[in-house]
């Protein structure tokens, strides 16, 4: 909604240009001869001197100031919006252009809206021309423009390192340290970047400097502008996207153009049990070659999807997105969860609430979210861990080790081989639930055990060739000596 009086109810936004007043618009100048009063976000700004002499002038630099507030763009569109609401309305001045990479001016537009405030926006040059002379560069499809306020209140950043990006209003070194942790998600410690300072002015600084030192920076002000340049190719989530895009193209390769979901099952398996395999031997190097092998998988199984048009990327990723943030009100809204036990308890009954809205599906029952194609163990290991969360579960330990007894002796007493193999499936499903009751993860738990075996056989073979002998040869006496040996030797290795 917008308005042309410059002294009724409703708020003005106004751009300062990135310079002197030599850069203000004549509708600009216009408006501030035509007020008496106006607010700026900083008055750390070259126009600020040759603002008109009548101006009442006030600033909001002093929330960014230390400990003065918690969220200070909060505090200020709050403040801006109930001074909107006054007769006379109100002014509120910005750095550059109103509309380019500046988020007060959005959560002004927005809250006003909200409101059934009047807004009107008095256009200025915006930062990006001085800043891309300066840079020499061209304000290009591919550059990305940021603006630090929003950008520091991630974790991860909201663009892709394959492309250029421009920060701006770094105003203070608490800012710039703010929005160094979030890019470090995505770039190195010593990835090159340009800080530039007051460009088009008499006090223009460029700073060539490794990322890691920005908040070091004796130049920040309210006109600073950090320039990232593009990462390398393929530091991108789109990249790879592309490159599995281009495998399954007419002119790709014959052998990815020829994959199904079906036919790539077993890929999927295996490259999940690698990440297993990495994790179990805490080699980060092997992980990260693994994680991008299972990715491989993910991103191919959904380029397929997306050429039988089924779903794309954008469909997975809102997906898992939608659920995390509807399954964690604790943390994306105003839900309370104090421990881990209240948390799992948030979640079923959230799942609960998804079962009864999808009314067009079959009922579904507690455990049919688990997967048949799960290891026997693993899947176990589920089974009782949901059938717990309703309360299908022994009140003590002392009837769950006497279950494994139980179960041991009708092992014991089977006659037909039908009967073993049942009696010995509810052994193991006893033993999973001794072991479930001890918060201990049965499946981990085996794996550590198999890779200590596999250790220790390896020591007796190792020894067995010293000696010129097979493991034939050695005979159990010989090999059962050598495993203690192993133990006591690997025992020592490991408290090194």
């Amino acid at each position: 909604m917008q308005s042309n009086n410059t002294s009724s109810k409703g708020i003005t936004i106004l751009g300062l240009g990135p310079a002197g007043a030599g850069s203000l618009t004549l509708e600009a100048w216009q408006h501030l001869n035509a007020i008496s009063e106006l607010y700026l976000r900083t008055s750390f700004l070259p126009v600020a001197a040759e603002l008109p002499q009548n101006l009442r002038l006030h600033s909001f630099d002093y929330l960014w100031e230390e400990d003065e507030a918690e969220h200070p763009v909060e505090v200020l569109v709050s403040r801006l919006i109930d001074l909107a609401k006054t007769a006379q309305g109100v002014s509120y001045a910005v750095p550059g252009s109103p509309m380019l990479a500046e988020e007060t001016s959005r959560m002004l537009i927005e809250r006003a809206k909200a409101e059934a405030l009047p807004v009107r926006i008095i256009d200025g040059m915006s930062f990006i021309e001085p800043v891309c002379r300066v840079l020499g560069i061209d304000l290009s499809p591919a550059l990305v423009l940021a603006d630090a306020l929003a950008l520091g209140s991630l974790l991860v950043p909201s663009f892709s390192p394959a492309q250029a990006a421009l920060i701006t209003q770094i105003t203070n070194r608490q800012l710039a340290s703010e929005v160094k942790l979030t890019l470090m998600a995505n770039y190195p410690d010593e990835f090159p970047v340009r800080f530039v300072h007051a460009a088009g002015t008499d006090s223009q600084e460029i700073e060539e400097i490794p990322l890691w030192q920005i908040d070091h920076s004796p130049f920040i002000s309210a006109l600073s502008t950090l320039y990232l340049p593009p990462r390398e190719p393929g530091t991108s989530f789109e990249d790879f996207q592309e490159v599995i895009a281009r495998l399954r193209a007419p002119d790709g390769c014959p052998w990815d153009r020829e994959q199904t979901h079906l036919s790539l099952r077993q890929n999927l398996l295996e490259e999940a049990y690698e990440v297993l395999e990495a994790l179990d031997k805490e080699d980060m190097e092997q992980l990260q070659e693994e994680l991008g092998d299972l990715l491989l998988q993910i991103v191919l199984h959904t380029q397929i999807a997306n050429e039988n048009e089924d779903f794309k990327m954008s469909d997975v990723l809102a997906g898992i997105s939608q659920k995390l943030i509807r399954r964690h009100p604790h943390v994306f809204a105003e839900v309370v969860a104090e421990n881990a036990e209240q948390v799992v308890n948030n979640w079923e009954q959230i799942k609960a609430e998804e079962r009864k809205n999808k009314a067009k599906e079959a009922p579904k029952g507690m455990l049919d979210g688990i997967p048949h194609a799960l290891p026997a163990l693993i899947q176990a290991n589920q089974i009782q861990i949901r059938a717990r969360r309703v309360g299908f579960d022994w009140q003590s330990f002392e009837p769950v080790i006497e279950k494994v007894r139980e179960e041991l002796q009708e092992l014991l007493e089977a006659k037909t081989p039908e009967e073993k193999e049942a009696e010995a499936g509810d052994l193991l499903f006893a033993c999973v639930n001794v072991i479930r009751w001890l918060k201990i993860d049965p499946e981990m738990a085996l794996r550590e055990t198999n890779a200590r075996f596999r250790k220790r056989f390896s020591y007796i073979e190792a020894k067995a060739a010293e000696q010129g002998k097979s493991l034939q040869e050695l005979g159990f006496e010989a090999m059962d000596a050598l495993w203690n040996e192993a133990k006591e030797v690997f025992a020592k290795d490991e408290e090194a």
